[in-house]
Parts: structure tokens; sequence; C-alpha cells
């Protein structure tokens, strides 16, 4: 048992997951495949969660605030037979493998309970759109009958072969979408507003409140997102606000109840001063937000940078997190990046609360971040709109930063994905004498600005989401060829035919296995002709 983790590196939990009395150790009857993959989500039912806490009161322990936190964290301990007496329970949504049953979720999600998973008795298939908004009402109006928490519903597509045609795109399925019900609110008191200041220098406030409980957790603060926001609410210091949590991790203001405003109450005004530094803001025309100019000196923008730099999506570098940061910055051994290549252990054994063995390893895990691929240094250097998609695109297509560099707008939105925005964005990047300086000393340091041998040319994205089964003898390319097309242009070869295949690229005397099951499971058999026609 995997956690889901960032999307690509999860938390190993097999053995506490072995302790939850509702997933199966040993499957029951027959037909399942020999290997696949099934998803779910770990919770706390509410009246589990309840008779827990009162024993922890019973016992003078810490409350848990809420049953997500609680079953979050008890997942993650290292000790089972601890996970093993707390109340969790497992629905499971998803399954996936080469030879499923059924063509389609809802069928294999039944068959999936005849094998011993705890499947949601709530999930149903629809016909039609009104019968999803008709299951979503209810359910929006029936969820507190419920035994656990839910903030909203997810349909899917039900047909395998449609989910394969629609695709994904960089973050999530086009074939599945979340419809969150309307958030919780409350009423508290607005008490003072701070101003943050990242790592692009675009400053926001965050509202300071007067702790209310809101939808399973104390809030305290709350984000005011721009100017404009704060103009448009006509916010006063002192007033009544109207806090909703949404999918967002900040709780935002949404409204301010005047009938109880302080008669006299000062109203807020956007600061015009940077709190990180003191230069006076500035306002780029088209945006919303206001932005500190003063990037190399500005603490928490220098910060941020470097924060940004080492997070495990960029330079994964370990050991080294926002308060070991904030001391390095303190003792003055990084002002930028290219500092962290500096520093030596006896750098950072004097510093407070870290020792010896930390010391070491913080340098370890520099040194191995040298081995990071191009297309995660080029997102590690945060070239603005260039988030890690985007990144590893740039990486294939230009495959060093001195072609990047020299790269004009015509030769950049050419590129998949590469808009006006972007464009402009790392044409000013390069344009800039402190971000040329900064690219030659990573570069003496050995940082990868060159993509290596094996990292993939481009993927076009025209066959993004969609899998090839190949079978026969080809006229203009071979087998291996045409796999390398599927996969420079987004599309993923697989060797047998299975419900999830999107098409049978066949050629002459193709296998009569896989012709017989592309037939079957009414796969789409495509010819080479088709096939490059698709990837024009």
């Amino acid at each position: 048992g995997v956690t889901r983790g960032d999307g690509v590196r999860g938390d190993d939990v097999t053995a506490n997951v072995k302790t939850i009395r509702s997933i199966p150790l040993v499957l029951r009857g027959s037909g399942f495949p020999e290997s696949f993959e099934i998803r779910g989500e770990i919770f706390i039912p509410k009246d589990g969660f309840e008779k827990m806490n009162a024993e922890r009161e019973k016992n003078g322990e810490i409350l848990f605030v809420n049953p997500r936190n609680a079953a979050s964290g008890t997942l993650k301990t290292q000790n089972s037979s601890l996970v093993a007496k707390r109340p969790l329970d497992c629905h499971l949504y998803h399954l996936l493998g080469d030879n499923l049953p059924y063509n389609s979720h809802h069928e294999n999600m039944q068959k999936a309970r005849e094998w011993g998973f705890n499947i949601p008795s709530h999930m149903e298939k629809c016909n039609n759109l009104q019968e999803v908004f008709e299951f979503i009402e209810k359910w929006n109006s029936e969820r507190e009958n419920l035994p656990f928490d839910i903030d909203g519903i997810v349909v899917k597509v039900n047909s395998y072969l449609q989910q394969s045609q629609l695709g994904f795109t960089a973050k999530s399925p086009r074939w599945a979408i979340a419809y969150k019900f309307k958030a919780d609110q409350e009423k508290t008191r607005l008490v003072s507003i701070d101003y943050q200041v990242g790592r692009t220098g675009a400053v926001t406030p965050v509202a300071n409140l007067e702790p209310v409980f809101l939808a399973g957790s104390t809030v305290k603060r709350a984000s005011l997102h721009n100017a404009d926001q704060i103009e448009l609410l006509d916010i006063h210091y002192g007033d009544i606000v109207y806090v909703e949590k949404g999918g967002e991790i900040i709780p935002k203001i949404v409204g301010v109840d005047k009938s109880l405003r302080v008669p006299g109450s000062r109203s807020v005004q956007f600061i015009t001063n940077c709190p990180g530094c003191g230069t006076s803001l500035v306002r780029k025309e088209g945006e919303v937000n206001h932005y500190c100019p003063n990037e190399l000196n500005c603490p928490p923008q220098i910060k941020g940078k470097i924060e940004h730099f080492i997070s495990r999506k960029a330079m994964n570098i370990e050991g080294l997190g926002e308060e070991t940061i904030d001391l390095l910055f303190k003792n003055q051994l990084i002002r930028n990046v290219g500092d962290l290549y500096d520093l030596k252990k006896e750098h950072v054994v004097p510093l407070e609360r870290l020792g010896e063995k930390s010391a070491e390893n913080i340098i370890k895990s520099i040194e191995q971040s040298k081995e990071v691929p191009f297309s995660m240094v080029l997102f590690a250097i945060g070239i603005r709109f260039v988030g890690e998609t985007v990144a590893k695109t740039l990486a294939g297509r230009f495959r060093s930063i001195e072609q990047l560099k020299n790269a004009n707008f015509n030769e950049l939105t050419r590129v998949e994905e590469i808009g006006d925005k972007i464009a402009e964005s790392i044409i000013e990047f390069f344009s800039k004498d402190k971000n040329l300086l900064l690219i030659e000393r990573l570069k003496s340091h050995g940082l990868q600005l060159e993509a290596y041998q094996t990292e993939p040319e481009p993927k076009s994205g025209k066959l993004e989401g969609l899998s090839f089964a190949i079978s026969g003898i080809f006229e203009k390319h071979s087998r291996e060829e045409l796999k390398s097309l599927i996969e420079n242009h987004g599309g993923k070869s697989i060797t047998s035919v299975s419900a999830n295949t999107s098409f049978l690229l066949a050629g002459d005397k193709p296998g009569p296995g896989k012709l017989s099951k592309a037939e079957e499971l009414n796969i789409y058999i495509i010819s080479e002709e088709d096939f490059l026609r698709m990837i024009e």
C-alpha cells in the first residue's frame, strides 16, 4: 500500500494498511487478474472518531481536531499495533490493470466488491446529465446523514475507451470532474492584516482573525488575495467577516457584516512599501498583484527562491527546510541558490539546532543534486510561468540552457504548451545579467544544464492519454520506430490488448490473438497510414 504523495513519490504504508479490517488480505471468488492496482481513501467514520476522542479525553491525551487529520496521521505512524487499535476504514473507488473483467469502470467496481473489497454502496451509474445532477442534489441534502464526512461528488466517464480518448491534462484526467458542495461559512472578527512576499515578489494580504471552528479545524488566518479584493469587500479593521473554507489550503474572507461595523473604524488600505525590505511596491499593467521590484536584496524573495530551488520537484535537496534556510540566511552563508554549492560542513555544524550528522546529510544532499536532470534544474531556477510540466517540455525541445537562452520568440511559441506569456517571460529572464551570472555559476558547480542523451525528445501531446498495442509487419517503420513515435507524441505503447487499450496499430500479418481480443473488446484497429495521419 502506497500513499498518493506528490504524484511521483509516496509513503509505503503496507504494514498499516494490512491492519484495516475492511481491506481483504486474500481475495474471494475468481476472475480477478494476476496483478492489478486498486485505489481508494482511508478514513475514520464519525462514530469511530467520537469514541476514539472520548477515550483519549478519558486518558488525558490531546484530542484529534478532525477525522481527516486523524486518519492521515495514523496512517503515517510507524507503530502498526497502534494503527490496528484505531477505527480506520477504507472505501475503494478505482481499479487499474491490463486484464480487467469489463471495459467499463462501474461494472469492474461491482466485480471488485465480489472479490471482497469495500466498494461504496452509494456509487451509482447515471444514464444522462439530469440523473447526475439529481444524484448531486440528493447527497448535497443528505450528506450529513452519512457515517463519514464528504465535501463533494466525483463524476466519471464510465467507458474505458472514452476515457482513453479523452486522456489527461498535466495534472488530472479529462474524464473525471469533482463537484464540490458549497463551502462552510462562519463569522468572526478581523484583528489585523499581515502582508506576505513570495519568491516572485508578489505581495499577498493575509487576515489575522479571532479563532473560529470551521469545517473540522480552527481557523485563525484567511486570504484576502489582493488590493482589488480588499476594495471590493470595503473591509475595515475590527469588522465581523464571513470566512469560507473551500478547496483552498488557506480559508478566504468572502464578505463583511456591515451592520455590525464599529462606527469610526479604520478602512483597510493596501500597503505601499514592501514589508520585507521597504522598497516601494509596483503594480504591473494588466495584473492584480502588487510586486516588490527589489528581487536581489529583498529577504523574503531571496529565501523564497531558495526554498523553491531545493524543493522535491526541483533540486530535491533533503534536510534543508524553511527554518534551516532562514538560519543560513541570517548567518550570511547564502544570498542566492548558487551559494548552496559553496557550503562546507564546517559552515553548517556551528549553527543552532544543527549537529555534525545533520550538516553531513545536508552537504551530501547538495552534492547529489548535481545529478538532477536538466528539466528539474530548469524548473528550479524559477523562471516565471515555467512550471514543472513546461520545464520538461522546454528541456526536451531545446536540450540545453544555451539553446534555450538563444531561442527567439517565434522559436519558443512554436513549442507545444508555450504561449506568448511564457515566451516573453523566458526572454526577459535571459536578458538580465544577474540571471546569466547565476547560470554560469551553476554550470561551474557541475549542475546538469544539458539534457541527458537518455532523456526523451519532447512530446507533442497529440497522443496524450492514448495507449497503442502494435502487431504485424509495417511498410514505412519498424515496430521500435512506431513505439518511439507513439511515446514522442505523448502516447503509451503497450504489449497486450486490454479494455484500457485505445487502439490496435495493425500491419501485415498481425497476431491473431491481439486481433481477436481487439474485436471482442471493440478496440479501434488502425493501419500505419491512419496512425501517421494522427501525428501530422
